[in-house]
C-alpha cells in the first residue's frame, strides 16, 4: 500500500516521502484519516509555534529570522506557510518560500506551503494534518505562519502551543486594535517594524489593553446590556509584548528566549494539558465537519439521487420549505455515516 510504504521511507529519513505524505494529505480525506492511523502514535514531540497577523505585518520574514536564529541552535524545523487561494481561479501563488532561504544544512528546515483553499479562519484544511506528518518525520518545532488575517481569524489559537500575533506601527489606530478579536488569542505580541514611527506608541497602546483585561471583565445584565466590573483575582500568563525588525534580525533572539519561556510556563502549570484537550476537541469537530460535509455534498448531487432532486422541486414549487427538506436530508446523511 502506498501509504505504508510513504510511512516506512519518512521514518527512514526520506523527505521526498513526507512531501508525498502531506500532498496526500491536502487532497483526500480519506488518506489522510490513513496517514493518521499509522503515524499519530509516533506524534506529539514537537513544539508548535504559530505566527499570525495582518498582511503586511512581516510575519515570513521574522518567521526567515527565527529558521536561522534555531537553525544556528542546531534545531530541525517544520515550516508550514498558508496562502490565500483566489475565489475566482482556485489557485494560490504560495509565494512565502520565496521571502525564506534555502541553503540550510541537509536535513534540517522542512519548509512547506499550501493553499487554504477557502478555508476561513487564518488555516488550511490538512495544516494540522501536516503538523502531524511533520511531528512524526521528528522534528524540534513546528512553525505554522497563517493567511494575513483580519480581526476574527483564529484558528492558529485552536493549533499551536504558543501563538504570536504580528502588528507594525501605521496599520491601523487604536480603537481598530482593541476590537480585533486576534488580539485575544496572543501569547506574545511581536511588534515588527520597530524602526518605525509609532512603534513605541503601538506598545503603549497593548500594554494599556492588557491592563484593561487583567482588571475588568465584560458581563450582561438581564436586557443584555453590557458593563464592565473588577475582576477579583489575576492568575496566568499574561502576554507579552516584544519588538523586532524582521530585516535586520533585531529582537528576534529576546522574542525566542520568550517563547522557550511560555513553553516552560505552559509545562509547569499544567496549562500545556489543557491545550492539548482544547485542540484535539477543536480537530475533533472539524473532522467530524468535513467528514459531514463531504456525505452532505455527494448526498444533494440532484445527477446522483432522485430523491433529493425531487425535494429540490418541491422547494422550487414551494411545497416544502428548506427547512422541512434539511430535516429529511440531515437524517439521511446520519443514517449513512453510520452504515
Amino acid at each position: 500500500m502506498e501509504i505504508d510504504d510513504l510511512v516506512t521511507r519518512m521514518k527512514q529519513g526520506d523527505r521526498r516521502a513526507v512531501g508525498r505524505l502531506i500532498s496526500l494529505a491536502e487532497n483526500d480525506l480519506a488518506a489522510a484519516r490513513g496517514i493518521s492511523a499509522r503515524i499519530f502514535k509516533d506524534t506529539g514531540k514537537a513544539y508548535i509555534v504559530g505566527v499570525t497577523g495582518a498582511p503586511g505585518a512581516g510575519k515570513s520574514s521574522l518567521v526567515n529570522q527565527l529558521i536561522q536564529l534555531l537553525v544556528n541552535k542546531g534545531a530541525r524545523l517544520g515550516i508550514v506557510c498558508v496562502d490565500p487561494t483566489s475565489p475566482f481561479s482556485g489557485g494560490a501563488l504560495l509565494g512565502d518560500r520565496i521571502r525564506m532561504k534555502e541553503d540550510y544544512p541537509p536535513g534540517q528546515v522542512f519548509i512547506r506551503s499550501m493553499a487554504s483553499r477557502g478555508k476561513l479562519g487564518g488555516i488550511a484544511r490538512a495544516t494540522k494534518d501536516t503538523i502531524s506528518i511533520l511531528d512524526a518525520f521528528g522534528l524540534d518545532y513546528i512553525i505554522v505562519e497563517t493567511v494575513g488575517v483580519g480581526q476574527n481569524e483564529i484558528d492558529i489559537y485552536n493549533t499551536a502551543y504558543t501563538t504570536l500575533v504580528l502588528l507594525a506601527p501605521g496599520m491601523g489606530d487604536e480603537v481598530q486594535t482593541f476590537k480585533a478579536g486576534i488580539m485575544e488569542t496572543s501569547d506574545i505580541y511581536v511588534v515588527n517594524k520597530m524602526d518605525h514611527e509609532g512603534a513605541d506608541r503601538l506598545v503603549s497602546e497593548i500594554e494599556s489593553m492588557l491592563d484593561l483585561g487583567e482588571n475588568t471583565q465584560l458581563t450582561h445584565d438581564d436586557n443584555h446590556v453590557i458593563t464592565a466590573i473588577k475582576k477579583s483575582s489575576v492568575a496566568g500568563w499574561r502576554p507579552s509584548i516584544k519588538m523586532t525588525n524582521s530585516l535586520t534580525g533585531e529582537g528576534v533572539s529576546d522574542l525566542w528566549d520568550e517563547v522557550l519561556a511560555h513553553k516552560a510556563f505552559l509545562e509547569t502549570s499544567g496549562m500545556l494539558r489543557q491545550r492539548l484537550e482544547h485542540r484535539f476537541k477543536n480537530e475533533i469537530v472539524e473532522i467530524l465537519r468535513a467528514t459531514f460535509t463531504y456525505h452532505l455534498d455527494e448526498a444533494l448531487d440532484p445527477s446522483k439521487n432522485a430523491e433529493v432532486k425531487s425535494l429540490l422541486e418541491a422547494a422550487i414549487s414551494r411545497s416544502k420549505s428548506p427547512y422541512d427538506i434539511s430535516d429529511s436530508i440531515g437524517k439521511f446523511i446520519i443514517k449513512k455515516i453510520r452504515r
